[in-house]
């Protein structure tokens, strides 16, 4: 059993550019107030949903 389950190589790499995509994408949409930021959102916010599946498949779904 590992003792350390924090994201680790690619799963934390996804993880960290989905956040950084979505938080800049969330700044831009509210100072430009353009529609076209809201597909980058969701991009980033996908990037870090498969990041943290890429993490919870090498744990074998455990927490």
């Amino acid at each position: 059993m590992r003792t350390n389950t924090s994201p680790t190589g690619l799963a934390l790499l996804l993880i960290v550019v989905g956040l950084l995509v979505s938080f800049t994408s969330i700044t831009a949409a509210f100072v430009t107030h353009e529609d076209v930021w809201r597909y980058l959102i969701a991009g980033g916010c996908f990037v870090q949903f498969l990041g943290w599946v890429v993490h919870g498949r090498r744990n074998g779904g455990r927490r």
